[in-house]
């Protein structure tokens, strides 16, 4: 099913509308959808609701997609990011039919008499084209995922403490059965039960190399967003399931995981030996574990460079330092900004800053060679500024990968 030219020109004609009521479209959608479909809510980030972070994702989708109307390989790049996060949530063909209803309720709401009828078919048209598109690669997604296409139990193992943020959770699966391989830099799904009634569901990056007895998880702490003035200091929004991890799971807890996914990954069935580029700050530095580790064991010849910022206390700093030793290929760069009593200059870190590409030398990031791969990982503007600097030194687009768990205003940036 494809649109005429008149459908296309229909659904690119409300692109300025939708533009300029984006936001005001998904709130309609997602307050009507989820009145009427409460179910829904547990497949739904409800912090995301609550700081409009999701409707704004929604409305970046909308609008690339109608922009993009007749030229779909542009979106290529984001739409596999979300058929991936939909199939580490779960989500069904039988979805799309809620989505689509609710969808084109909420643009009738807003264009009002523009909402002719002729634009309702080509809108609902266009809607099952991108639909079929999604379900048919997340039906590949699923197949490669075997029997493991729901929620499974797991048992928290072991938790160790990574810094003052950050928490490892060990998690082994109940049945006991060989865990299957992932890509390093993948993530998984954690669902839980959290107050007020939801399950609710989020992404964690796998912060080791592919074991079969266990996969390991590094959570960070959660305050939510700061607001600060003249008298205090408060938080609002805070992680609801980061923060329940890591406040009441014990050892022996029982949480359910889904399969891991996720188009950010090394490929570590391509024995490509071109120069490897991490960079990462705060709690990106756990998929960049995953990936060295798994890089240094396949390939220990590879030239490999780590570059980190935190503020205080790098996260896995001692087995960094023990891969840095290791690995003759594998260097590092240390940026902290708030350097602490103990820390050594050219020891304990190299830049008493937040990370800045631009101080290190191109051999350091390895700018000469015009096949090096960069992987990028921790706060969306921080990739967003790296993945520019980065362009800006002539690396092409193609050689930076990004972790992005978003389809939102930095993914629309990026894809």
């Amino acid at each position: 099913m494809s649109l005429t030219y008149q459908q296309s020109k229909l659904v690119k004609d409300t692109v300025p509308i939708l533009r300029e009521h984006g936001e005001r479209i998904s709130t309609i959608f997602y307050r009507t959808m989820l009145s009427e479909h409460p179910e829904l809510n547990d497949y739904f980030n409800t912090v995301n609701q609550k700081n409009g972070r999701q409707p704004r994702a929604l409305t970046a989708v909308i609008l690339s997609f109608a922009a993009n109307i007749n030229n779909m390989s542009e979106l290529v790049p984001k739409f596999e990011r979300m058929c991936n996060k939909h199939c580490s949530l779960g989500i069904k063909p039988q979805h799309y039919e809620i989505v689509g209803k609710y969808l084109l309720q909420a643009f009738g709401d807003v264009l009002g008499p523009a909402m002719t009828p002729q634009v309702q078919e080509a809108w609902t048209k266009a809607y099952w084209v991108l639909a079929k598109m999604l379900i048919g690669r997340e039906a590949q997604l699923y197949k490669d995922f075997e029997s493991w296409t729901s929620w499974r139990p797991f048992k928290i193992d072991r938790i160790v403490p990574e810094s003052e943020e950050i928490v490892s959770f060990y998690l082994v699966p109940k049945d006991g059965k060989r865990l299957p391989r992932f890509l390093p830099g993948q993530y998984l799904s954690v669902q839980i039960q959290v107050p007020g009634g939801h399950l609710q569901s989020r992404q964690y990056s796998l912060s080791e190399a592919w074991r079969e007895d266990y996969y390991r998880i590094s959570v960070k702490r959660d305050e939510g967003s700061q607001y600060a003035n003249s008298v205090s200091k408060s938080y609002f929004n805070p992680g609801i399931v980061s923060n329940i991890l890591i406040n009441y799971m014990t050892v022996g807890s029982v949480i359910s995981v889904s399969h891991p996914a996720g188009e950010f990954f090394l490929d570590s069935n391509n024995d490509s030996n071109v120069p490897l580029v991490l960079v990462s700050a705060g709690v990106g530095v756990t998929p960049m574990v995953a990936i060295a580790n798994s890089a240094l064991a396949t390939q220990p010849d590879r030239q490999i460079s780590w570059v980190q910022g935190s503020r205080r206390v790098i996260p896995f700093e001692e087995h960094v330092a023990s891969l840095k030793r290791k690995g003759r290929n594998f260097r590092t760069k240390i940026f902290k900004s708030h350097p602490s009593e103990g820390d050594v200059a050219g020891v304990s870190y190299d830049y008493d800053c937040r990370i800045d590409l631009s101080k290190l030398s191109p051999e350091d990031i390895f700018l000469q060679h015009g096949g090096a791969e960069y992987y990028i990982c921790g706060p969306e503007q921080f990739m967003l500024e790296a993945s520019q600097y980065l362009a800006s030194q002539g690396v092409r687009s193609s050689r930076i990968k990004l972790e992005l768990f978003t389809t939102g205003e930095l993914a629309a940036k990026q894809g």
